[in-house]
């Protein structure tokens, strides 16, 4: 996954993302997956409500993904598989000098090209990070819901960030499901590089 962010203004805040898979055969004769460019993703938030005093930050802001086909399939059908769109708001507050908590709410709507109608999903995002004392390393965990189909699913991550260089950082997260019939366990890691120091992040990815 490639992202790049930045803040043409104060308290607003820009993304694109371009996330990626690449896949390996375990078996000699087996077929994998095409290599390819998942989607293109592009997001906007903006910072409505900011106090210092209250260490409480409120936004709002909309993420779109166009999904895409593999590489070298496009000929087969439209380059795009589909559309996800997703308004969302954000409360973040600072508790002291250590702790972070965040919510994270709004709905996903999905429709493919196949589709002449919008698929709704519900999502409420918290999660509680703590900040290592002299540095910008956390650890932390986000509790991922999502209520779709009338069936309600919940994916706990625990994460830390470490900081590898002053503008590189490392951050491992993974993935434990209560309900492992849609999921199962997973993990992933980040690299970040961040050309100079931010105040605040400049988007919610």
């Amino acid at each position: 996954m490639v992202e790049y962010e930045w803040a043409p203004i104060n308290r607003l805040g820009l993304e694109v993302e371009l996330p990626f898979s690449f896949y390996t055969c375990n078996e000699p004769n087996g077929e994998k997956p095409a290599n390819q460019l998942e989607s293109l993703k592009t997001a906007v938030q903006w910072s409505f409500y900011v106090s210092e005093r209250l260490q409480t930050t409120l936004a709002v802001g909309y993420i779109n993904e166009l999904h895409l086909r593999a590489f070298g399939r496009a000929n087969r059908g439209p380059a795009v598989r589909g559309n996800t769109s997703n308004p969302f708001f954000i409360a973040a507050k600072r508790w002291g000098n250590r702790f972070h908590t965040l919510v994270y709410a709004g709905p996903l709507l999905e429709r493919s090209v196949e589709q002449s109608k919008w698929e709704t999903h519900w999502q409420i995002n918290t999660n509680l990070h703590y900040m290592i004392p002299g540095s910008r390393n956390f650890i932390g965990v986000e509790l991922n819901k999502e209520l779709a189909h009338h069936r309600f699913q919940l994916v706990a991550r625990p994460q830390l960030r470490v900081s590898v260089t002053d503008k590189l950082l490392v951050g491992i997260v993974t993935g434990i499901p209560i309900d492992k019939q849609s999921q199962r366990l997973s993990t992933f890691m980040r690299l970040i590089y961040e050309p100079g120091h931010r105040s605040q992040a400049a988007i919610k990815g």
